[in-house]
């Protein structure tokens, strides 16, 4: 009786853990834009963390790592159930890489617990932001989902990340999760009501609170006060923007040149409407490759949709920008087609500057998309590159130059193609090698889903503040927008709209942010002290225990 008495009790402590956790991956996964609401429930995420104390705190250490193994499973499968559109692959790979990560990161958030219980809160935000930093590295890189990019509409609060990048919004949020979750673990334990107990708590924490307040209250007055600049005064660059509103890979020959002739049209009425400087379509919006086609002519249908948009831009005195397969010989010493009928060809994807009907300027993607743009492990894991390439993955080459493009009119701007945006390194790198304005091209169509455009055009909202540049947003079927470098938004398509958008910019170069000098020190800082805290901690309570 007392053996079953004592399952059924572990039973009830597991299912009541795991209740726990899935409500903290809800709460994280709505505070973004979901299937819930399009713009996200950005307060939850302020309260998303504290279900997760009670149960690091309360688990057992072979616990943890099953525990952090299905909050990253479960969390990043609500925050990114739009990949079921994109494959089926997708949504299974992106949850377990996150249980992976999650189940390093639960032991050593009960580390922190044990190791520093009075002060837990404080070193478990900075773990966090370490974590956060940490995933975004490397070839599965992925920012998506960090705890900061769920304030994007909330200005006053992110203004701080011209001082400290995205990282220290993510700390801001983190911080107060954990204090919050600590609280709550206090009532549980302590031995009276629950305001009661709350009361208790806060009453010997004063000087947390006091500390928190201040950082809270002092982001926002930075924020307020950061905002009441105005760019009125600064040189304004007038750009049309176009959103054909088709997945430009679907379809072959026949959907390339509907869609040439669809974004024709938008580009004629937006010029006739008004005087842009620019016109700009989206990523790889012009899928055979001009430059390939230009020189090789290996198909004759492809060469004769490229001489159709080559005929189209060549009595343009405005500047086109226009997302491109840009193909390029892969041994330049070989002809294009080689003896056995293969293309000596690697492709990237570009962005293509034409001015005066002449290519100026080509750009090639640097970051790609890992699994579905890039694999460099081929030879590692053969069988599962051959899954990917028969699950029709379309591999690119890494273009190696940060380029800064610029027009006849002296603007000058760099332009990310696709997530590239999401990355606060990269965005750095294009200003600091003189750029002006970002310019964002993007397919976010293959989703099906506001929300996942919704949440790609709010991380572009940080790199605005970040670099106290302008971002450009040209999207084939939405986030379309145009954005200040204090992070408003003025003006925006409507997703999944055929149509075209005449937007100004102030081009602002005037300051540059401490972002822009030191990049990523914040969470660097966060991470070394994390490592530093978790040793001593560790080494400390060894050495208690040997005493």
């Amino acid at each position: 009786m007392l053996a079953d008495g004592g399952s059924r009790g572990l039973l009830r402590k597991t299912f009541g853990e795991l209740g726990l956790l899935s409500l903290s991956a809800f709460l994280f996964a709505f505070s973004f834009p979901s299937f819930i609401s399009v713009d996200g429930l950005w307060p939850l995420v302020f309260i998303a963390l504290i279900p997760i104390v009670p149960v690091i705190h309360r688990c057992s250490w072979a616990a943890a790592p099953f525990y952090g193994a299905f909050y990253g499973f479960l969390s990043y499968a609500v925050f990114n159930y739009w990949l079921t559109t994109f494959h089926p692959l997708a949504i299974f790979i992106v949850p377990v890489i996150y249980a992976v990560y999650f189940l390093i990161l639960f032991p050593a958030l009960k580390a922190v617990d044990l190791f520093f219980p009075r002060y837990a809160y404080w070193i478990q935000a900075v773990v966090w932001v370490g974590y956060e930093y940490l995933r975004t590295q490397g070839f599965l890189g992925y920012p998506y989902g960090n705890l900061g990019y769920a304030l994007y509409k909330v200005l006053p609060l992110i203004q701080i990340s011209e001082l400290t990048g995205v990282w220290g919004v993510s700390f801001l949020i983190a911080l107060i999760g954990f204090f919050l979750g600590h609280a709550l673990l206090f009532t549980f334990e302590y031995d009276a009501s629950f305001f009661v107990s709350l009361k208790v708590w806060f009453s010997r924490r004063k000087a947390a609170l006091a500390v928190c307040s201040v950082l809270l209250v002092g982001t926002l007055i930075f924020g307020f006060v950061v905002m009441r600049g105005s760019y009125d005064d600064q040189r304004p660059w007038k750009v049309a923007l176009i959103q054909h509103n088709a997945d430009t890979w679907k379809g072959g020959l026949p959907t390339y040149r509907r869609n040439l002739r669809t974004m024709i049209a938008l580009s004629d009425r937006a010029l006739a409407a008004d005087e842009p400087e620019a016109v700009i379509w989206s990523e790889t919006a012009f899928v055979p490759g001009v430059d390939w086609h230009s020189r090789y002519r290996t198909d004759s249908e492809r060469y004769a949709l490229v001489e159709e948009l080559r005929n189209y831009l060549a009595d343009k005195s405005v500047p086109f920008i226009l997302g491109n397969d840009d193909g390029q010989k892969a041994d330049p010493g070989l002809p294009p087609v080689l003896s056995d009928g293969r293309l000596n060809r690697v492709d990237y994807n570009a962005v293509l500057l034409y001015e005066n009907g002449k290519l100026r300027q080509t750009y090639r993607k640097t970051h790609l998309v890992p699994f579905t743009e890039h694999f460099p492990y081929k030879k590692l894991f053969p069988g599962f590159y051959q899954l990917l390439v028969d699950h029709n993955y379309h591999f690119w080459e890494k273009g190696t130059e940060y380029t800064v493009f610029e027009t006849d009119n002296g603007v000058h701007f760099s332009t990310p193609i696709c997530f590239e945006d999401v990355f606060g390194y990269l965005s750095r790198r294009f200003v600091r090698n003189g750029a002006d304005v970002i310019v964002n091209l993007t397919n976010d169509s293959w989703s099906g889903s506001v929300a996942a455009q919704m949440q790609h055009m709010g991380m572009a909202v940080f790199r605005a503040v970040e670099l106290r540049r302008s971002v450009i947003r040209s999207s084939n079927s939405g986030m379309t927008c145009t954005i200040n470098p204090d992070g408003r938004l003025t003006g925006m398509l409507e997703p999944f709209a055929e149509d075209y958008y005449i937007g100004s910019v102030p081009i602002y170069a005037e300051r540059n942010t401490l972002y822009y000098h030191w990049g990523d020190w914040f969470p660097l800082v966060m991470l070394s002290l994390g490592l530093v805290l978790l040793l001593v901690g560790g080494v400390r309570k060894i050495v208690l225990r040997k005493s």
